[in-house]
């Protein structure tokens, strides 16, 4: 069944040395695409979804190399605005082991943190879509885009879209006072939130009482925040992921919602090693995405949703290439990694 889901954010070049070399050592980088929302709508596409991209890159060959890579994956690239000097760049050392990886952003003044709301037609753009998802991270670029986010917002609710968040913070491009002045009032429009316990913090200023670092995740610390949280700002489902950082290339990773009346936890994943683990967010917040529009309950959805980030673990580059079938095989129960003959 496939639905339309809409995302909006920025695409970004990212430049990495092959393996897991560090940048002073390299001569050459290799290129690969992505950012947040790009990587949520290569997710719904694979998963049988009319999925667009909003975003706006330069007419220019770099700018069309980007387009190029989500047509690659079948997501549709017609509301992308073209104009403006930059794509935005960022640069993403691979760690290993007790080495964490390290990425380095070279995206002031990109197209889509200058574009302005005649560049889009939020309205045209939601008419019969099934799903909005936003994150963090775009009205972090600037305030520009922090007011296409709200007015993508508004028009979705005048369409009655679902509307999803993926509260992301990055310290590299704002601080938490100005996160929560943006993104508190943007709450209103939204539906599903998800987060980890560190961007529900610094993006709404609520703390769960659990403590993540030592690895005390006590599913109940999560059920009372996830109570205010929804009190407050009136959604659906609350989502969180749960990562425990044994190392750069070995994570715990499972993930907890609500939907105001129960509460479910998802089982648990060890994921050693980790090949790239840039996009793991991203490849949750498609999973729960497609498992919310298109399964019976959360707890299913949920488990997709975890089960798509885990596979997204072991693959290379920010987008998640796995189809249904492999991630209800792993959902299942299905990860000896036995070869598929």
């Amino acid at each position: 069944m496939n639905m339309k889901v809409i995302t909006l954010g920025e695409i970004m070049l990212r430049l990495s040395p092959a393996g897991c070399n560090r940048f002073v050592q390299v001569d050459n980088f290799n290129v690969i695409w992505g950012g947040g929302e790009a990587n949520v709508a290569v997710s719904c596409a694979n998963y049988g979804h009319d999925a667009y991209f909003v975003s706006k890159l330069p007419k220019h060959e770099i700018g069309q190399a980007a387009v190029n890579a989500l047509r690659r994956y079948g997501v549709d690239t017609k509301f992308i605005a073209r104009g403006g000097d930059r794509v935005g760049i960022y640069y993403c050392e691979t760690g290993a082991s007790m080495r964490p990886s390290k990425v380095i952003y070279d995206r002031a003044n990109s197209a889509i943190s200058e574009a302005d709301p005649q560049d889009f037609d939020f309205d045209a753009i939601m008419e019969g879509a099934d799903w909005f998802h936003w994150s963090g991270i775009t009205p972090a670029i600037s305030d520009k885009a922090a007011e296409l986010t709200r007015l993508a917002c508004e028009a979705a609710k005048r369409h009655g879209v679902t509307v999803s968040v993926d509260l992301n913070f990055r310290k590299k491009l704002w601080t938490s006072e100005k996160a929560q002045s943006i993104m508190r009032p943007l709450m209103k429009y939204v539906d599903v939130c998800i987060g980890n316990e560190e961007d529900a913090e610094l993006c709404l200023g609520f703390k769960p009482d659990a403590d993540v670092e030592g690895g005390n995740t006590d599913a109940e610390g999560y059920k009372g925040i996830f109570e205010a949280m929804m009190k407050e700002f009136g959604f659906k489902y609350v989502v969180s992921t749960l990562r425990e950082s044994f190392s750069a290339t070995h994570n715990g990773w499972k993930a907890m919602i609500y939907n105001g009346k129960e509460f479910y936890q998802s089982k648990r994943y060890d994921i050693n090693p980790i090949i790239d683990r840039v996009g793991g967010g991203d490849s949750f917040s498609g999973g729960l995405i497609h498992g919310l529009l298109t399964m019976d309950n959360q707890a299913d959805a949920l488990e997709f949703a975890v089960a798509a980030s885990a596979l997204k673990h072991t693959v290379p580059g920010d987008f998640n290439l796995v189809s249904v079938d492999e991630v209800k095989a792993l959902a299942g129960g299905s990860a000896n990694g036995r070869v598929q003959r």
